[in-house]
């Protein structure tokens, strides 16, 4: 017994002294911070295009993005095994591929870094594209001209001119904006009324950026021109927006495609992006490091999985949490680890909607199960029919969510589905065995639990940490493992017992 537990301590050792000195190789090493705070934001974005090759020659030419006001571009480079690749350098770059031969699924990897600086003066494309004649059909025309002429009556320059005619072509109960929407998109549109007006403008495709976010399509956006001065206008929300602010990102410089494909046919292109907080020395050094393997780093996958893993890290926290909610403490939950699944959800909606969305799924389900009860099924048909009840309730919550305007509700789809039945299950075949007090603590220690583990995990410091400095994974298995050999009292059986300590001894 003592050898097993001086085995476990000397492993519990080991893993720590790893886990720090990965840490420290990471910080003194790569400079990775140790904080985040007042560092450089970078943007790591990804396109990857997806295509079926027929088995003939395969030429592809992507448009690839550049340094523009508010943004400056640090790095570039492609995954695409077998091809060969090339860069087009002018007002428009380009990526090109090609191959001699290909047949079956292929997948092209571009991917750029880009250095966020409001500060720093780049110069940006400013040739007006050429007006362009409309050509409107007899009834788009009257509308496109009813439109034109009272956005004109309300505006003072291009620039507020084409956010009038944005707020009008957006607005569903414009009966004009609605019939030119039957035709062609709203950006469509407006560059063309805005060329009526003798108002140079294109459309342009932009990459929205949220951290995080995998496979995502380019949103397409109107570029309106002033003399040398121009602005970029969402026509969908009607709002100018801020080419130096940190949310979007010119994907495209000239108007024209994304994509092109020779030799293959089902070709698409999606987007991912992910924002780190480091210095400015970092990437560059971060640029020299080739031995991926050596320092443990997953910044070398392609973004899509990056993001993935930025979630996927935090699991160990979530864990440890519920280990020591349940060794120390004695908390009771319903599942080992179905709070911890919560608690994931709780991070993509927040910690009061998640909870009301829970127990009304639950209270539902229970109610529900209840019901199928008096079918006399076998226990895999009532599992799977209450699955598909569960399916059932969280569209119908969606539905309801985005029709009230309630925009965390739809994201009622995070909550683990098929849990969520096993554990609808478990609690109503404890609610007849045991009664409703014994669901009622297993319920509220899987609510408590996954509460505690989604404010943890919620830290911005936390997420950080966990996703830069792999090594703290082994410190966090390492604690798993001290917790799991305790054996002694739980803090909830001291306060159940707490009466008996106070009785006087017999005889007295």
């Amino acid at each position: 017994m003592k050898q097993g537990r001086s085995t476990l301590l000397w492993t519990a050792l080991l893993l720590v002294l790893l886990g720090g000195m990965h840490t420290a190789w990471r910080h003194f090493v790569h400079q990775v911070p140790l904080l985040p705070g007042s560092q450089q934001t970078y943007w790591d974005l990804e396109a990857r295009v997806e295509m079926e090759a027929e088995g003939a020659p395969v030429k592809v030419r992507l448009a690839i993005p550049q340094s523009q006001p508010g943004f400056l571009m640090r790095s570039e480079h492609t995954a695409s095994p077998g091809f060969g690749v090339s860069f087009v350098e002018g007002d428009q770059r380009f990526a090109e591929w090609s191959i001699r031969s290909a047949t079956g699924t292929q997948w092209l990897y571009y991917r750029a870094q880009f250095q966020f600086d409001p500060k720093r003066h780049i110069p940006a494309v400013d040739h007006a594209p050429e007006l362009m004649p409309s050509t409107w059909s007899l009834p788009l025309k009257a509308a496109a001209a009813q439109i034109l002429r009272r956005s004109w009556q309300e505006s003072a320059d291009p620039f507020s001119l084409a956010k009038a005619l944005a707020e009008r072509i957006s607005n569903e109960n414009n009966q004009n904006g609605r019939l030119l929407l039957s035709e062609m998109t709203a950006s469509e549109a407006m560059v063309n009324l805005l060329n009526d007006a003798k108002i140079p403008a294109r459309v342009l495709y932009g990459v929205k950026l949220e951290d995080g976010r995998r496979r995502q399509a380019l949103q397409q956006l109107v570029q309106v021109f002033s003399g040398q001065n121009w602005q970029l206008f969402d026509v969908n929300s009607a709002i100018s927006l801020d080419i130096t602010g940190n949310n979007y990102l010119l994907w495209q410089q000239q108007a024209g495609p994304i994509l092109e494909v020779e030799g293959a046919h089902e070709s698409k292109v999606t987007f991912s992006m992910l924002t780190t907080h480091e210095p400015a020395s970092s990437s560059v050094n971060a640029l020299a490091v080739k031995d991926a393997l050596l320092s443990l780093s997953i910044h070398s996958l392609p973004i899509s999985e990056q993001a993935l893993f930025k979630t996927l890290l935090l699991l160990p926290l979530g864990a440890l949490v519920v280990v020591l909610l349940r060794v120390f403490v004695g908390l009771k939950t319903s599942g080992t680890f179905m709070p911890l699944l919560i608690a994931l959800a709780f991070l993509e909606m927040s910690l009061s909607a998640g909870l009301i969305t829970f127990l009304i799924l639950v209270s539902a389900g229970l109610v529900l199960r209840q019901l199928l009860a008096h079918l006399n099924l076998l226990l895999v048909a009532r599992v799977a029919a209450v699955i598909v009840c569960v399916i059932g309730m969280i569209a119908l919550f969606a539905v309801i969510s985005f029709h009230t305007g309630i925009t965390t509700g739809m994201k009622v789809t995070l909550f683990p589905m098929i849990i969520l039945a096993w554990t609808i299950e478990r609690m109503s075949i404890l609610w007849e065995e045991e009664g409703p007090l014994e669901v009622v603590k297993q319920g509220g220690g899987s609510l408590i639990t996954a509460t505690v583990a989604f404010l943890l995990m919620d830290i911005y410091e936390v997420r950080y940490w966990m996703f830069n400095f792999l090594g703290l994974q082994l410190v966090v298995l390492a604690l798993i493992l001290i917790v799991g050999s305790y054996t002694g009292y739980r803090l909830l059986e001291l306060w159940r017992f707490s009466p008996l300590a106070n009785q006087p001894k017999g005889g007295e």
